[in-house]
Protein backbone atom coordinates (compact mmCIF):
# COMPACT_ATOMS: atom_id res chain seq x y z
CA UNK A 1 0.00 0.00 0.00
CA UNK A 2 2.27 2.57 0.79
CA UNK A 3 4.29 1.83 -2.69
CA UNK A 4 0.61 3.44 -3.94
CA UNK A 5 1.67 7.34 -3.88
CA UNK A 6 5.25 7.53 -4.73
CA UNK A 7 4.63 10.52 -7.44
CA UNK A 8 2.44 12.78 -4.74
CA UNK A 9 5.76 12.30 -2.08
CA UNK A 10 7.77 13.67 -4.44
CA UNK A 11 5.61 16.53 -6.07
CA UNK A 12 4.88 17.21 -1.92
CA UNK A 13 8.80 17.14 -1.44
CA UNK A 14 9.78 19.42 -4.64
CA UNK A 15 6.77 21.98 -3.28
CA UNK A 16 5.17 24.68 -5.98
CA UNK A 17 6.92 27.77 -6.77
CA UNK A 18 4.78 30.98 -6.03
CA UNK A 19 1.78 28.81 -5.33
CA UNK A 20 -1.77 30.43 -3.67
CA UNK A 21 -4.07 28.93 -1.89
CA UNK A 22 -6.72 29.14 -3.10
CA UNK A 23 -5.68 29.10 -6.87
CA UNK A 24 -6.57 33.09 -7.93
CA UNK A 25 -8.81 32.88 -11.49
CA UNK A 26 -5.55 33.91 -13.57
CA UNK A 27 -1.95 33.99 -12.89
CA UNK A 28 0.65 34.26 -15.33
CA UNK A 29 4.53 34.58 -14.85
CA UNK A 30 6.79 36.23 -17.99
CA UNK A 31 8.44 33.20 -19.84
CA UNK A 32 11.87 35.00 -18.16
CA UNK A 33 10.50 36.14 -14.33
CA UNK A 34 12.78 37.39 -12.81
CA UNK A 35 13.33 37.56 -8.97
CA UNK A 36 12.99 40.47 -6.53
CA UNK A 37 14.79 40.59 -3.43
CA UNK A 38 13.10 41.37 -0.59
CA UNK A 39 15.01 42.89 2.75
CA UNK A 40 12.59 43.06 5.86
CA UNK A 41 14.57 46.18 7.10
CA UNK A 42 13.85 48.18 4.46
CA UNK A 43 10.22 46.57 2.69
CA UNK A 44 7.61 48.21 3.89
CA UNK A 45 3.75 48.77 2.31
CA UNK A 46 2.43 51.86 1.46
CA UNK A 47 -0.53 53.62 -0.06
CA UNK A 48 -0.27 54.16 -3.48
CA UNK A 49 -0.60 57.93 -4.98
CA UNK A 50 -4.75 58.78 -6.34
CA UNK A 51 -5.63 55.85 -3.61
CA UNK A 52 -9.07 56.18 -2.36
CA UNK A 53 -8.16 55.34 1.23
CA UNK A 54 -4.72 56.19 3.00
CA UNK A 55 -3.18 56.73 6.49
CA UNK A 56 -5.71 56.19 9.52
CA UNK A 57 -7.52 53.48 7.46
CA UNK A 58 -7.76 51.03 10.22
CA UNK A 59 -8.41 48.13 7.92
CA UNK A 60 -5.52 48.67 5.76
CA UNK A 61 -2.93 49.85 8.69
CA UNK A 62 -3.35 47.09 10.58
CA UNK A 63 -3.42 44.52 8.30
CA UNK A 64 0.48 46.27 6.60
CA UNK A 65 1.61 45.12 10.35
CA UNK A 66 0.16 41.93 10.40
CA UNK A 67 1.81 40.93 7.29
CA UNK A 68 4.56 42.10 7.70
CA UNK A 69 5.13 40.29 10.75
CA UNK A 70 3.40 36.95 9.12
CA UNK A 71 6.11 37.62 5.96
CA UNK A 72 9.39 38.23 8.08
CA UNK A 73 8.15 37.21 11.65
CA UNK A 74 11.24 38.13 13.76
CA UNK A 75 13.77 38.67 11.00
CA UNK A 76 16.39 41.22 11.84
CA UNK A 77 16.98 44.71 9.66
CA UNK A 78 20.39 44.01 9.35
CA UNK A 79 19.95 41.37 6.63
CA UNK A 80 19.35 44.40 4.37
CA UNK A 81 23.01 44.94 4.37
CA UNK A 82 23.61 41.77 2.30
CA UNK A 83 25.22 42.34 -1.00
CA UNK A 84 21.85 41.95 -3.49
CA UNK A 85 21.05 43.74 -6.50
CA UNK A 86 18.72 46.76 -5.82
CA UNK A 87 16.17 44.85 -3.42
CA UNK A 88 12.39 45.69 -3.94
CA UNK A 89 11.51 47.77 -0.91
CA UNK A 90 7.54 48.89 -1.17
CA UNK A 91 4.22 47.27 -1.97
CA UNK A 92 2.14 49.94 -3.24
CA UNK A 93 -1.81 49.67 -2.63
CA UNK A 94 -4.56 51.65 -4.42
CA UNK A 95 -8.28 50.95 -3.42
CA UNK A 96 -10.27 52.88 -5.87
CA UNK A 97 -13.58 53.29 -3.00
CA UNK A 98 -13.54 55.28 -0.30
CA UNK A 99 -14.91 53.27 3.31
CA UNK A 100 -12.61 51.62 6.40
CA UNK A 101 -15.20 51.80 8.80
CA UNK A 102 -17.84 49.24 7.91
CA UNK A 103 -18.33 46.04 7.93
CA UNK A 104 -18.37 43.45 5.13
CA UNK A 105 -21.22 42.09 3.61
CA UNK A 106 -22.75 39.35 1.07
CA UNK A 107 -22.28 42.67 -1.63
CA UNK A 108 -18.28 43.54 -0.49
CA UNK A 109 -16.12 43.23 -3.44
CA UNK A 110 -13.21 41.47 -3.02
CA UNK A 111 -11.42 41.92 -6.27
CA UNK A 112 -8.35 42.52 -6.64
CA UNK A 113 -4.84 42.72 -9.20
CA UNK A 114 -1.52 42.05 -7.81
CA UNK A 115 1.61 43.01 -9.99
CA UNK A 116 5.36 42.04 -9.36
CA UNK A 117 7.86 43.34 -11.13
CA UNK A 118 11.97 44.02 -10.87
CA UNK A 119 10.82 47.62 -11.38
CA UNK A 120 7.20 47.85 -8.63
CA UNK A 121 5.08 45.93 -6.91
CA UNK A 122 1.32 46.72 -6.87
CA UNK A 123 -1.82 46.10 -5.56
CA UNK A 124 -4.75 47.45 -7.15
CA UNK A 125 -8.70 46.58 -5.51
CA UNK A 126 -11.85 48.52 -5.93
CA UNK A 127 -12.20 47.93 -2.15
CA UNK A 128 -10.66 47.38 1.08
CA UNK A 129 -11.56 44.20 1.34
CA UNK A 130 -10.31 43.29 -2.21
CA UNK A 131 -6.85 44.91 -1.09
CA UNK A 132 -7.22 42.37 2.25
CA UNK A 133 -7.18 39.64 -0.23
CA UNK A 134 -4.36 40.71 -2.35
CA UNK A 135 -2.45 40.96 0.77
CA UNK A 136 -3.14 37.33 1.68
CA UNK A 137 -2.06 36.40 -1.81
CA UNK A 138 1.02 38.34 -1.74
CA UNK A 139 2.46 36.74 1.89
CA UNK A 140 2.31 33.55 0.02
CA UNK A 141 4.04 34.42 -2.69
CA UNK A 142 6.93 35.71 -0.82
CA UNK A 143 9.52 32.94 -0.68
CA UNK A 144 13.21 32.48 1.37
CA UNK A 145 16.19 30.86 -0.25
CA UNK A 146 18.68 28.63 0.76
CA UNK A 147 20.96 31.60 1.59
CA UNK A 148 18.25 33.35 4.36
CA UNK A 149 17.29 35.84 1.29
CA UNK A 150 13.57 36.64 1.24
CA UNK A 151 12.47 36.86 -2.46
CA UNK A 152 9.26 37.52 -4.57
CA UNK A 153 9.13 36.24 -8.46
CA UNK A 154 7.78 38.43 -10.90
CA UNK A 155 4.01 37.78 -11.68
CA UNK A 156 0.46 39.06 -12.62
CA UNK A 157 -2.46 37.99 -11.09
CA UNK A 158 -6.39 39.05 -11.73
CA UNK A 159 -8.34 37.46 -9.01
CA UNK A 160 -11.90 37.74 -7.07
CA UNK A 161 -14.39 34.97 -5.55
CA UNK A 162 -16.21 32.54 -7.62
CA UNK A 163 -18.86 32.46 -4.53
CA UNK A 164 -19.74 35.75 -2.46
CA UNK A 165 -20.49 33.69 0.70
CA UNK A 166 -17.24 31.58 1.74
CA UNK A 167 -18.49 30.01 5.44
CA UNK A 168 -17.27 28.27 8.25
CA UNK A 169 -19.91 27.51 11.33
CA UNK A 170 -18.31 26.81 15.14
CA UNK A 171 -20.62 25.35 17.40
CA UNK A 172 -19.36 26.63 21.03
CA UNK A 173 -22.82 25.14 22.49
CA UNK A 174 -21.84 21.88 23.35
CA UNK A 175 -17.98 22.61 24.33
CA UNK A 176 -17.24 26.11 24.98
CA UNK A 177 -14.06 27.15 22.66
CA UNK A 178 -12.11 30.31 24.66
CA UNK A 179 -12.37 34.01 22.80
CA UNK A 180 -8.62 33.47 21.69
CA UNK A 181 -9.48 30.22 19.90
CA UNK A 182 -11.95 31.91 18.00
CA UNK A 183 -9.62 34.78 17.45
CA UNK A 184 -7.04 32.41 15.79
CA UNK A 185 -9.99 30.64 14.22
CA UNK A 186 -10.45 34.13 12.20
CA UNK A 187 -7.02 34.64 11.65
CA UNK A 188 -6.98 31.15 9.34
CA UNK A 189 -10.23 32.03 7.83
CA UNK A 190 -8.18 35.25 6.23
CA UNK A 191 -5.58 32.75 5.02
CA UNK A 192 -7.60 30.95 3.20
CA UNK A 193 -10.13 33.97 1.94
CA UNK A 194 -13.09 32.30 3.80
CA UNK A 195 -15.47 35.01 4.68
CA UNK A 196 -18.20 34.50 6.54
CA UNK A 197 -18.13 33.09 10.48
CA UNK A 198 -21.49 31.28 11.34
CA UNK A 199 -21.38 31.22 14.68
CA UNK A 200 -23.87 28.76 16.44
CA UNK A 201 -23.53 30.20 19.87
CA UNK A 202 -26.05 28.46 21.61
CA UNK A 203 -27.76 25.04 21.30
CA UNK A 204 -28.96 22.45 23.83
CA UNK A 205 -26.00 21.68 25.99
CA UNK A 206 -25.60 25.34 26.78
CA UNK A 207 -26.25 28.57 26.57
CA UNK A 208 -22.92 30.78 26.69
CA UNK A 209 -24.16 34.62 25.06
CA UNK A 210 -24.45 36.78 28.11
CA UNK A 211 -27.31 38.26 27.33
CA UNK A 212 -28.49 41.80 28.95
CA UNK A 213 -31.68 41.48 28.41
CA UNK A 214 -32.30 38.05 29.80
CA UNK A 215 -29.42 37.56 31.72
CA UNK A 216 -30.50 34.68 33.45
CA UNK A 217 -30.27 32.84 30.43
CA UNK A 218 -26.64 32.38 30.81
CA UNK A 219 -26.13 32.33 34.27
CA UNK A 220 -28.60 29.44 34.67
CA UNK A 221 -27.89 27.96 31.16
CA UNK A 222 -24.11 28.03 30.89
CA UNK A 223 -21.81 25.35 31.66
CA UNK A 224 -20.26 27.66 34.35
CA UNK A 225 -21.69 31.15 34.52
CA UNK A 226 -18.52 32.80 35.57
CA UNK A 227 -15.75 30.96 33.32
CA UNK A 228 -17.25 29.77 30.31
CA UNK A 229 -19.76 32.92 28.29
CA UNK A 230 -19.40 35.13 25.96
CA UNK A 231 -19.67 38.26 27.48
CA UNK A 232 -20.86 41.89 25.65
CA UNK A 233 -16.77 42.67 25.03
CA UNK A 234 -15.95 39.18 24.29
CA UNK A 235 -18.94 39.20 21.25
CA UNK A 236 -17.96 42.97 20.38
CA UNK A 237 -13.68 41.69 20.44
CA UNK A 238 -15.13 39.31 17.42
CA UNK A 239 -17.03 41.17 15.47
CA UNK A 240 -14.14 43.83 15.01
CA UNK A 241 -11.24 41.37 14.88
CA UNK A 242 -13.12 39.67 12.07
CA UNK A 243 -14.03 42.89 10.24
CA UNK A 244 -10.46 44.07 10.38
CA UNK A 245 -10.11 40.41 8.47
CA UNK A 246 -12.92 41.24 6.25
CA UNK A 247 -14.98 38.87 7.87
CA UNK A 248 -18.97 38.81 8.31
CA UNK A 249 -19.88 37.59 11.80
CA UNK A 250 -24.15 35.72 11.37
CA UNK A 251 -24.66 34.90 14.76
CA UNK A 252 -27.25 31.73 14.80
CA UNK A 253 -29.64 31.35 17.50
CA UNK A 254 -31.62 28.19 16.97
CA UNK A 255 -35.52 27.70 17.76
CA UNK A 256 -38.04 26.36 18.47
CA UNK A 257 -35.48 23.38 19.19
CA UNK A 258 -32.67 23.00 20.36
CA UNK A 259 -33.30 25.47 23.36
CA UNK A 260 -32.98 23.37 26.48
CA UNK A 261 -30.18 25.34 27.33
CA UNK A 262 -33.04 28.17 27.35
CA UNK A 263 -35.40 26.82 29.83
CA UNK A 264 -33.38 27.26 33.25
CA UNK A 265 -33.36 31.04 32.42
CA UNK A 266 -36.57 31.64 31.15
CA UNK A 267 -39.50 30.03 32.92
CA UNK A 268 -42.49 28.84 30.24
CA UNK A 269 -40.38 29.25 27.63
CA UNK A 270 -40.38 25.83 26.85
CA UNK A 271 -42.97 23.62 26.88
CA UNK A 272 -44.24 21.02 29.71
CA UNK A 273 -43.77 17.67 28.43
CA UNK A 274 -46.67 15.21 29.44
CA UNK A 275 -47.06 11.31 30.91
CA UNK A 276 -50.33 10.42 30.08
CA UNK A 277 -52.45 13.14 32.15
CA UNK A 278 -49.39 14.35 34.23
CA UNK A 279 -46.25 16.70 33.63
CA UNK A 280 -43.62 14.55 33.48
CA UNK A 281 -41.13 16.99 34.81
CA UNK A 282 -39.39 17.49 31.75
CA UNK A 283 -39.38 19.92 28.63
CA UNK A 284 -39.72 20.18 25.04
CA UNK A 285 -38.94 23.07 22.28
CA UNK A 286 -40.26 26.33 22.98
CA UNK A 287 -43.87 26.46 23.37
CA UNK A 288 -45.67 28.08 20.60
CA UNK A 289 -49.03 28.98 21.81
CA UNK A 290 -48.12 31.48 24.93
CA UNK A 291 -48.09 35.48 23.68
CA UNK A 292 -45.33 36.08 26.16
CA UNK A 293 -43.00 33.75 24.07
CA UNK A 294 -43.30 35.82 21.25
CA UNK A 295 -42.70 38.91 23.59
CA UNK A 296 -39.88 36.88 24.74
CA UNK A 297 -38.43 36.07 21.29
CA UNK A 298 -39.02 39.84 20.40
CA UNK A 299 -37.24 41.15 23.01
CA UNK A 300 -34.55 38.75 22.59
CA UNK A 301 -34.02 39.45 18.58
CA UNK A 302 -33.99 43.17 18.95
CA UNK A 303 -30.85 42.55 21.65
CA UNK A 304 -29.32 40.22 19.06
CA UNK A 305 -30.36 42.51 16.07
CA UNK A 306 -28.59 45.69 17.67
CA UNK A 307 -25.06 43.60 18.76
CA UNK A 308 -24.69 41.76 15.59
CA UNK A 309 -23.92 44.62 12.50
CA UNK A 310 -24.27 41.47 9.79
CA UNK A 311 -27.53 41.79 7.87
CA UNK A 312 -28.33 38.30 8.36
CA UNK A 313 -28.92 36.60 11.40
CA UNK A 314 -29.58 32.70 11.18
CA UNK A 315 -32.35 31.86 12.56
CA UNK A 316 -32.25 27.83 12.64
CA UNK A 317 -35.86 25.76 12.39
CA UNK A 318 -34.12 22.61 12.34
CA UNK A 319 -34.57 19.65 14.04
CA UNK A 320 -38.02 20.17 16.25
CA UNK A 321 -39.51 16.98 18.06
CA UNK A 322 -42.98 16.88 18.17
CA UNK A 323 -43.14 14.21 20.71
CA UNK A 324 -43.55 16.72 23.71
CA UNK A 325 -46.11 18.75 21.67
CA UNK A 326 -47.76 15.52 21.20
CA UNK A 327 -48.12 15.22 24.79
CA UNK A 328 -48.91 18.41 25.88
CA UNK A 329 -53.18 18.80 26.33
CA UNK A 330 -52.64 22.96 26.06
CA UNK A 331 -50.58 21.80 22.71
CA UNK A 332 -53.21 19.73 21.61
CA UNK A 333 -56.39 21.86 22.41
CA UNK A 334 -54.85 25.06 20.53
CA UNK A 335 -54.01 22.76 17.63
CA UNK A 336 -57.84 21.41 17.27
CA UNK A 337 -58.84 25.48 17.68
CA UNK A 338 -56.64 26.30 14.58
CA UNK A 339 -57.57 23.48 12.59
CA UNK A 340 -54.34 22.18 12.40
CA UNK A 341 -55.01 17.84 13.20
CA UNK A 342 -52.51 16.29 13.96
CA UNK A 343 -49.56 17.95 11.92
CA UNK A 344 -47.17 19.37 14.21
CA UNK A 345 -45.38 20.55 10.80
CA UNK A 346 -48.31 23.60 10.72
CA UNK A 347 -47.81 24.74 14.55
CA UNK A 348 -44.22 24.66 13.57
CA UNK A 349 -44.66 26.83 10.59
CA UNK A 350 -47.09 29.12 12.72
CA UNK A 351 -44.26 29.86 14.88
CA UNK A 352 -41.40 30.43 12.50
CA UNK A 353 -43.75 32.70 10.59
CA UNK A 354 -44.46 34.63 13.68
CA UNK A 355 -40.48 34.44 14.32
CA UNK A 356 -39.78 36.01 10.78
CA UNK A 357 -42.39 38.32 10.66
CA UNK A 358 -40.49 39.94 13.69
CA UNK A 359 -37.17 39.85 12.52
CA UNK A 360 -38.16 41.47 9.77
CA UNK A 361 -39.65 44.21 11.55
CA UNK A 362 -36.40 44.45 13.36
CA UNK A 363 -35.02 45.50 9.48
CA UNK A 364 -32.80 42.31 9.70
CA UNK A 365 -32.89 39.24 6.92
CA UNK A 366 -32.49 35.72 7.50
CA UNK A 367 -31.05 32.22 6.73
CA UNK A 368 -32.98 29.50 7.87
CA UNK A 369 -32.05 25.59 7.49
CA UNK A 370 -33.49 23.67 4.70
CA UNK A 371 -36.62 22.29 7.13
CA UNK A 372 -38.31 25.80 7.26
CA UNK A 373 -38.72 25.56 3.35
CA UNK A 374 -39.31 21.62 3.30
CA UNK A 375 -42.19 22.49 5.60
CA UNK A 376 -43.73 25.70 3.37
CA UNK A 377 -43.58 28.46 5.67
CA UNK A 378 -43.85 31.63 4.24
CA UNK A 379 -40.46 33.37 3.85
CA UNK A 380 -39.53 36.57 2.14
CA UNK A 381 -38.30 36.21 -1.16
CA UNK A 382 -34.53 37.46 0.11
CA UNK A 383 -34.19 34.47 2.66
CA UNK A 384 -31.38 32.33 2.22
CA UNK A 385 -32.25 28.33 2.61
CA UNK A 386 -29.14 26.60 4.05
CA UNK A 387 -29.16 23.12 2.93
CA UNK A 388 -27.60 20.50 5.37
CA UNK A 389 -29.47 17.16 5.01
CA UNK A 390 -28.58 14.29 3.02
CA UNK A 391 -31.70 13.10 2.39
CA UNK A 392 -33.25 13.65 0.46
CA UNK A 393 -30.07 14.23 -1.80
CA UNK A 394 -28.49 17.82 -1.18
CA UNK A 395 -28.48 17.93 -4.99
CA UNK A 396 -32.38 17.58 -5.46
CA UNK A 397 -32.57 20.10 -2.18
CA UNK A 398 -30.56 22.64 -3.64
CA UNK A 399 -33.01 22.09 -7.51
CA UNK A 400 -35.92 22.32 -5.25
CA UNK A 401 -34.82 25.59 -3.38
CA UNK A 402 -33.28 27.62 -6.19
CA UNK A 403 -37.00 26.68 -8.64
CA UNK A 404 -38.44 27.86 -5.93
CA UNK A 405 -36.82 31.59 -5.91
CA UNK A 406 -34.79 31.09 -3.04
CA UNK A 407 -30.54 31.98 -2.15
CA UNK A 408 -29.44 28.39 -1.14
CA UNK A 409 -26.40 28.00 0.70
CA UNK A 410 -24.61 24.62 0.60
CA UNK A 411 -23.32 22.69 3.45
CA UNK A 412 -24.23 19.26 3.55
CA UNK A 413 -21.43 17.77 2.05
CA UNK A 414 -19.08 19.71 4.51
CA UNK A 415 -19.36 18.80 7.68
CA UNK A 416 -16.02 18.82 8.82
CA UNK A 417 -16.77 17.41 12.37
CA UNK A 418 -17.17 13.54 10.47
CA UNK A 419 -13.57 12.49 10.16
CA UNK A 420 -12.43 9.38 8.44
CA UNK A 421 -8.79 7.38 8.03
CA UNK A 422 -6.72 8.82 5.34
CA UNK A 423 -7.47 11.93 3.00
CA UNK A 424 -11.08 12.76 3.26
CA UNK A 425 -9.75 16.48 2.38
CA UNK A 426 -10.09 14.73 -0.94
CA UNK A 427 -13.91 14.12 -1.17
CA UNK A 428 -14.86 17.72 0.26
CA UNK A 429 -12.89 19.06 -2.88
CA UNK A 430 -14.65 17.37 -5.61
CA UNK A 431 -17.59 18.66 -4.61
CA UNK A 432 -19.42 20.74 -7.42
CA UNK A 433 -22.36 23.34 -6.09
CA UNK A 434 -23.86 24.09 -8.54
CA UNK A 435 -23.70 20.20 -9.81
CA UNK A 436 -27.71 19.93 -9.92
CA UNK A 437 -30.58 19.76 -11.89
CA UNK A 438 -31.98 23.72 -12.67
CA UNK A 439 -31.37 26.34 -15.16
CA UNK A 440 -29.03 29.00 -15.19
CA UNK A 441 -31.00 31.47 -13.25
CA UNK A 442 -31.34 29.00 -10.71
CA UNK A 443 -27.75 28.31 -10.75
CA UNK A 444 -27.22 31.76 -9.77
CA UNK A 445 -28.82 31.63 -6.80
CA UNK A 446 -26.49 29.31 -4.94
CA UNK A 447 -24.20 32.17 -3.06
CA UNK A 448 -21.81 29.56 -1.79
CA UNK A 449 -21.66 27.39 0.97
CA UNK A 450 -20.36 27.19 4.48
CA UNK A 451 -18.00 23.83 6.18
CA UNK A 452 -19.28 23.25 9.49
CA UNK A 453 -17.29 22.16 12.94
CA UNK A 454 -19.99 20.45 15.10
CA UNK A 455 -18.98 20.54 18.78
CA UNK A 456 -19.96 16.86 20.02
CA UNK A 457 -16.19 16.02 19.73
CA UNK A 458 -14.30 19.07 19.16
CA UNK A 459 -13.16 21.84 22.00
CA UNK A 460 -9.90 24.07 22.11
CA UNK A 461 -7.61 20.77 22.16
CA UNK A 462 -8.47 19.68 18.67
CA UNK A 463 -10.38 22.52 16.73
CA UNK A 464 -7.48 23.93 15.04
CA UNK A 465 -5.95 20.64 13.64
CA UNK A 466 -9.50 18.90 12.66
CA UNK A 467 -10.28 22.24 10.91
CA UNK A 468 -7.26 22.58 9.06
CA UNK A 469 -5.86 22.19 6.58
CA UNK A 470 -8.86 20.01 5.71
CA UNK A 471 -11.37 23.28 5.53
CA UNK A 472 -9.11 24.77 2.77
CA UNK A 473 -10.48 22.17 0.59
CA UNK A 474 -13.58 24.08 0.79
CA UNK A 475 -12.25 26.93 0.80
CA UNK A 476 -10.48 26.75 -2.71
CA UNK A 477 -14.22 24.99 -3.97
CA UNK A 478 -15.60 28.54 -3.05
CA UNK A 479 -13.31 30.50 -4.40
CA UNK A 480 -11.90 29.82 -7.41
CA UNK A 481 -13.05 28.95 -10.73
CA UNK A 482 -15.20 25.59 -11.64
CA UNK A 483 -12.58 24.35 -13.64
CA UNK A 484 -9.79 24.23 -10.30
CA UNK A 485 -10.06 20.60 -9.66
CA UNK A 486 -6.80 18.67 -10.32
CA UNK A 487 -6.40 16.40 -6.95
CA UNK A 488 -2.81 15.99 -7.83
CA UNK A 489 -2.39 19.99 -8.29
CA UNK A 490 -4.43 20.72 -5.34
CA UNK A 491 -2.27 18.17 -3.17
CA UNK A 492 0.89 19.52 -3.99
CA UNK A 493 -0.27 23.24 -3.48
CA UNK A 494 -2.26 22.12 0.07
CA UNK A 495 0.60 20.05 1.89
CA UNK A 496 3.00 23.36 0.73
CA UNK A 497 0.03 25.61 2.10
CA UNK A 498 -0.10 23.55 5.26
CA UNK A 499 3.54 24.18 5.74
CA UNK A 500 2.86 27.87 5.79
CA UNK A 501 0.15 27.52 8.42
CA UNK A 502 2.89 25.70 10.77
CA UNK A 503 5.17 28.34 10.25
CA UNK A 504 2.44 31.01 11.02
CA UNK A 505 1.53 29.04 14.59
CA UNK A 506 -1.56 26.80 13.52
CA UNK A 507 -1.58 23.46 14.45
CA UNK A 508 -2.78 22.20 11.31
CA UNK A 509 -2.63 17.95 10.77
CA UNK A 510 -0.68 16.56 7.85
CA UNK A 511 -2.16 15.51 4.82
CA UNK A 512 0.17 12.85 4.10
CA UNK A 513 3.59 11.34 4.89
CA UNK A 514 5.91 13.97 4.38
CA UNK A 515 7.68 16.72 6.48
CA UNK A 516 7.29 20.70 6.66
CA UNK A 517 10.97 22.96 7.31
CA UNK A 518 9.06 24.97 10.42
CA UNK A 519 6.91 21.66 11.64
CA UNK A 520 8.19 21.66 15.16
CA UNK A 521 8.07 26.11 15.77
CA UNK A 522 5.80 26.94 18.25
CA UNK A 523 5.30 23.43 19.58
Amino acid sequence: MAAARPLLLLLAALGPAGAVWPQPLRQLSPPAAGRCPLSPGLFRFSYASGSAVGPGCAVLDEAFQRYRALIFGAARSAESKQPWRKPCTELSVLVSTPGCDGFPSLNSNESYKLHISRDSLLLYADAVWGALRGLETFSQLVGRDENGTYYVNETEIVDSPRFPHRGLLLDTSRHYLPLKAILQTLDVMAYNKLNVFHWHIVDDPSFPYESFTFPELSKQGAFNAMTHVYTASDVQAVIEYARLRGIRVIAEFDTPGHTQSWGPGAPDLLTPCYLGKDPSGTYGPINPILNSTYQFVTSLFQEVGAVFPDYFLHLGGDEVDFTCWKSNPQIRAFMEEMGFGGDYTKLESFYIQRLLDIVSSLGKGYMVWQEVFDNRVKVRPDTIIHVWKNSPPYKEEMANVTKAGYRALLSAPWYLNRISYGQDWMAAYQVEPLDFTGSPEQKALVIGGEACMWGEYVDVTNLAPRLWPRAGAVAERLWSDATVRNLQDAYVRLASFRCELLRRGVQAQPLFVGYCDHEFDGF
